[in-house]
């Protein structure tokens, strides 16, 4: 078999980064070419609100991804205690969860109405709100907590990958210099992470600004609420293309300030060269505060929203229960994998080549390949249907030209259309994560291969591919549960007929119907468990 040559592979990278900046060339040419009617009237009054509030929702969010999935990282991939089986696997469920379902339940559960103060009123004799402070879960505090059960996963399996990469042979050098296991921890496996760990955090930042569901139901009003209602509720897209440029600005300055820390330092080393294992055996007490504290996050971040969507689906089966709905769950799945698997090799052959040749232009061409996180996802469907639409145009005139029949919407009016929205918006996690990978490989690999006469796409597929293949799994799963995850560009990119189960349950949810849908929404949640199991087989494996 010939494999294409490194010149076809980098021009073919600049052409994938066009092809992914599509979308936001589309409404950045948008934004500038109309003036919108309601972006002056947004800019004088609610502008500065809706900025302050994403930057300190994101800020919430990075600050507690991190502080949970840190530890609990540090804990599955180097310490040794009862029920670290179980959680290696369990603690990467709450990924698979939809954030504005675990917003939906923990209302119910938490609200005034709900059952824990209604318990608290009984017990203690209050009568009204005014006679006792309980959190008010309906605020941007609330969004962030929300937020950040979901999100964790990013940095615990990211973090944990890096980790289990690293050569073991620092830590105990370190440890017979007389270092603690805490401070081995804070001088030598943390510095060494830094690049899994400050990726893992953007890519949960810009999830968090992208969001909509969740702090719209919480009546938090961020630059995703504005833009929705400027499209949706106004018809209004040139300033919703306006406010997305803000949006996206923002993330080219988090992309930067990223690159920033970075400096000149390459946390690089020879990647398992040495088969030395770092495992630490916990005491009584220390294993009793590791299983509370996995406990206790798996047990908010997932046990608390899937038995309250059991009980509304048990309870209202008799409704609920449709075989189409498995029908669904099909269709979110086929989309989610090839979405993952073309990601994957699209981001692949992106960072090999920025490896190989690390130039301006390509280093350039990652970062606007990354931009098409932090568009909105009912924003992203305006970007792609705009010149999917177009080029359908163009080939019904060329049928036509040709004496043939006019195909229709081949493009525009079929999944087609949902899997490039969900492929410009998920690669950033592939590109992040084989980054963040790449960053580890030592530089005298390729020189040696290079040396013994492994070139090319050789190099890649005998030297890259195998040393990051557990991070490219990492990566994989996390677009794959995404995209079964993902809504609005579903909702409004789907073909007559076509549903996902995304769709489905926020048919029934945005008429505060969940009961009725939480079927499917725990079909969301199973569909997902099995890339869950085999990417913990796989980054386990010795």
């Amino acid at each position: 078999m010939r494999w294409p040559s490194f010149k076809h592979i980098k021009i073919s990278s600049l052409l994938l980064a066009l092809c992914m900046a599509l979308p936001l060339l589309t409404l950045l040419f948008e934004a500038l070419s109309t003036h919108g009617d309601s972006f002056t009237h947004i800019k004088e009054t609610v502008l500065t609100d809706y900025v302050i509030n994403t930057v300190l929702l994101m800020a919430s969010v990075g600050f507690l991804v991190l502080l949970i999935g840190i530890p609990l990282a540090w804990l599955i991939a180097n310490c040794e205690f009862w029920g670290k089986r179980f959680f290696n696997w369990a603690l990467v469920l709450p990924l698979a969860m939809p954030a504005y379902l675990v917003a939906y339940t923990y209302t119910d559960l938490l609200d005034y109405a709900g059952p824990i103060q209604i318990t608290l009123r009984d017990w203690f004799g209050w009568t009204s709100i005014n006679d006792y402070w309980f959190f008010d879960i309906r605020s941007l505090s609330g969004a962030a907590i929300m937020l950040s059960l979901v999100l964790y996963p990013y940095v615990y399996l990211m973090v944990r990958a890096s980790f289990l990469e690293q050569n073991a042979t620092l830590t105990h050098a370190a440890r017979v210099l007389g270092k603690s296991p805490f401070k081995c921890f804070m001088q030598v496996s943390l510095p060494l992470a830094r690049t899994a760990i400050i990726a893992s955090c953007a890519l949960a930042m810009m999830e968090s600004m992208a969001d909509f569901a969740t702090v719209n139901y919480f009546a938090v009003s961020t630059l995703t609420t504005a833009v929705y209602d400027t499209w949706l509720g106004h018809y209004d897209l040139a300033s919703a293309a306006k406010l997305s440029a803000i949006m996206v600005m923002g993330i080219f300055v988090l992309l930067f300030l990223e690159q920033l820390q970075k400096g000149r330092q390459k946390n690089s080393n020879d990647a398992k060269v040495s088969q030395q294992t770092l495992s630490y055996k916990l005491s009584t007490k220390q294993t009793v505060l590791a299983v509370s504290f996995c406990s206790l996050i798996l047990f908010l971040a997932f046990i608390v929203p899937v038995v309250i969507l059991l009980q509304y689906a048990i309870h209202y089966f008799e409704q609920s229960w449709t075989t189409e709905v498995f029908d669904f769950a099909l269709n979110s799945a086929g989309i989610a994998l090839i979405t993952a698997l073309l990601a994957l090799v699209l981001s692949l052959i992106l960072n090999y080549t920025y490896r190989v040749k690390p130039t301006k232009a390509q280093s350039f061409s990652l970062k606007v390949a990354s931009s098409g996180y932090a568009i909105p996802g009912t924003v992203m469907a305006i970007g792609v249907l705009i010149p999917l639409t177009f080029l359908d145009t163009q080939i019904n005139d060329m049928a036509v030209w040709m004496g043939l029949s006019a195909p229709g919407l081949l493009l525009s009016g079929t999944v087609i259309a949902i899997i490039f929205a969900h492929l410009v918006r998920f690669i950033a996690i592939a590109n992040k994560t084989l980054e963040s990978s790449y960053e580890k490989i030592s530089p005298s690999l390729d020189m040696v291969s290079k040396t013994m006469g492994t070139n090319g796409v050789n190099l890649l597929r005998k030297v890259h591919i195998p040393l990051i293949r557990k991070s490219a799994l990492v990566a994989a799963l996390l677009i794959f549960v995404e995209s079964m995850k993902e809504l609005p560009a579903a909702l409004l990119l789907r073909p007559f007929d076509f549903q996902t189960l995304p769709t489905y349950v926020y048919q029934f949810a945005s008429d505060e119907q969940l009961e009725l849908a939480a079927l499917g929404a725990i079909l969301i949640v199973l569909v997902g468990l099995i890339p869950l199991l085999v990417l913990n087989r796989s980054i386990d494996a010795k």
